[in-house]
């Protein structure tokens, strides 16, 4: 049976400039065993020769700009399929604007078909021609819906998502976002994951620590989805979805022996375990991406640390 994986890096593959423990041996044992493999992230802001070299610095070689999905190349991927010829004003920084001028989208500060949102420090001026552009008929895209990013373990910065949310209040206009947990992310991330295979897979799994984001985008897509304890997601806070993983595991560590042999290993499976339940509930929570509440306010969670 075919297997490729989909997994996300912040949180499974490093934590801040540090790798998680497993994470380099588990890449190599996917090079070695000739799996099909894709990174997939909602940081737009590098592209996938910058993500390549990041990952060289922290010891992990082999790779190649083809391995990395960003929700950039998704925005641009989405534009060119569904709006030829289109124009864009982007609040965004380089591997936004790298993937939209591959895709041959014209930059257009005047009358552009859509503003594009992607993560990255704005002047207001910058801002306010954005809002300009919506009040004159432009559309709202957001690269990911999510509103605020870690950037060490104790600091934040806002995300695509909460500027989008800024754009929304002054122009009325409501955003459409792309990356994780859109389903044309995952559609889009199967397809160049079997490319890569150079042939259909029969499973694709995803792999990552967040579960409105990575775990509901594969449960929605019908793809399995491995949780991953070592970044974002508390073990106790599981429960409180819905949707549930298919394996739990504590660091994609987990599964180096499982791909070198090809056979299973006994870790928690899912859904999540049979305790998970009520008890274990927290309500009123405000999550990274909150695209199910766009008018709920909720308080912010105390970040993970």
């Amino acid at each position: 049976m075919k297997t490729g994986y989909l997994i996300d890096m912040d949180g499974v593959i490093y934590r801040e400039n540090n790798l998680i423990p497993g994470a380099a041996d588990f890449v190599q044992a996917l090079i070695g065993a000739s799996t099909p493999f894709l990174f997939l992230t909602n940081n737009s802001a590098p592209t996938p020769e910058d993500l390549t070299v990041r990952l060289q610095h922290l010891g992990i070689h082999g790779l190649a700009a083809r391995h990395f999905y960003t929700s950039a190349l998704n925005a641009a991927d989405f534009l060119s399929e569904t709006h030829p010829g289109c124009t864009v004003f982007v609040l965004g920084e380089g591997g936004l604007l790298a993937a939209l001028h591959e895709r041959k989208i014209a930059n257009d500060a005047i009358r552009p078909h859509y503003v594009v949102v992607g993560e990255g420090a704005f002047s207001m001026e910058r801002l306010a021609k954005a809002h300009e552009c919506l009040e004159r008929g432009a559309r709202l895209l957001g690269t990911n819906p999510d509103n605020w990013c870690p950037i060490s373990s104790e600091k934040t910065r806002p995300g695509a998502g909460a500027t989008a949310a800024f754009l929304e209040a002054s122009s009325g206009r409501r955003p459409y976002y792309l990356g994780k947990p859109n389903g044309y992310m995952f559609h889009q991330a199967r397809r160049k994951l079997e490319s890569l295979a150079l042939s259909k897979l029969d499973r694709v799994i995803m792999i990552g620590d967040t579960m409105e984001t990575d775990i509901r985008g594969a449960f929605e897509a019908g793809m399995e989805a491995y949780l991953v304890l070592s970044g974002s997601t508390e073990f106790e806070a599981i429960g409180d979805h819905v949707y549930q993983p298919t394996r739990i595991l504590q660091t994609v560590g987990d599964l180096i022996e499982e791909i070198r042999t090809g056979k299973p290993t006994h870790r928690l499976d899912g859904p999540a375990s049979p305790h998970l339940g009520s008890e274990f509930g927290r309500s009123g929570v405000r999550h990274q991406t909150d695209i199910f509440a766009f008018y709920k306010p909720r308080p912010r969670p105390s970040m993970t640390k």
